[in-house]
């Protein structure tokens, strides 16, 4: 089994990444960082340095990485800090900013839709291929009770609906690939760390523990199922 981890380096992608180098330790295992390699996994990965919002570094690591049976998405982005100013999710629409808005639907929608245009031939190759995306609940239109978050909501429905529809066109070209969308709960991560205090007891998942739920979901995945959103549980999620 081939598997690409993108965003290898964050919490969720060296997680999930522990989790299967434990339950399937032949896998050939590529990852992606930014900036900084981790440097305490196993020696046996091999890692390309990438810019998930770059189609020419994209296109540069699918020139790499020509075989594959799993892409994983592992990317995302909740908050920014600009010098001393922290900015965070909206609570009103009044705190609404365009280049927030942007650098949203930049780090969570676009990368994976370079990455299906780039790693498209590749998947089709496999006997039972798996592109699949972290996404969020907080994404779901019939979901959201709360309001709130514009910016990270709009961006992650926006990648909900972009796998959705690459899912319709690969249905009929990538028969044996199963796409999806992952929700893997509130992870104790950078991303989260802002917003951990209303978090349930029992709800903050390790990034291993994380790792471990997703795979689980992962390994089911079939042909049949592509194009759904699935939780850290194996549940159902609506659109």
């Amino acid at each position: 089994m081939k598997v690409l981890i993108c965003a290898g380096n964050g919490g969720i992608g060296q997680g999930l990444i522990k989790a299967i180098l434990e339950r399937h330790p032949d896998a050939e295992i590529s990852a992606t960082y930014r900036k900084q390699k981790p440097a305490d996994l196993s020696p046996a990965i091999h890692w390309f340095q990438t810019d998930l919002t770059d189609q020419k570094s994209i296109e540069q690591l699918a020139s790499n990485v020509s075989q594959i049976d799993w892409l994983i998405n592992c990317a995302g982005f909740l908050h920014q800090l600009n010098g001393d100013t922290f900015h965070g999710p909206e609570k009103s629409i009044r705190q609404f900013e365009p280049d927030f808005f942007l650098s949203n639907i930049q780090h969570n929608t676009l990368p994976t839709l370079l990455l299906a245009r780039y790693f498209s031939y590749a998947l089709k190759q496999s006997p039972r291929g798996i592109f699949a995306a972290v996404s969020a609940k907080v994404g779901s239109i019939e979901d959201n009770r709360l309001g709130g978050w514009y910016s990270y909501r709009a961006s992650k429905a926006a990648l909900n609906m972009a796998l959705k529809t690459l899912s319709i066109e690969w249905q009929r070209s990538h028969k044996n690939l199963c796409v999806s969308a992952l929700h893997p709960g509130t992870t104790d991560t950078g991303l989260s760390e802002p917003f951990q205090k209303n978090v349930p007891e029992g709800k903050l998942f390790t990034p291993e523990q994380t790792g471990h739920y997703l795979l689980d979901v992962l390994e089911q995945l079939t042909p049949e199922k592509t194009g759904s959103f699935f939780s850290w549980n194996g549940e159902t999620l609506p659109w």
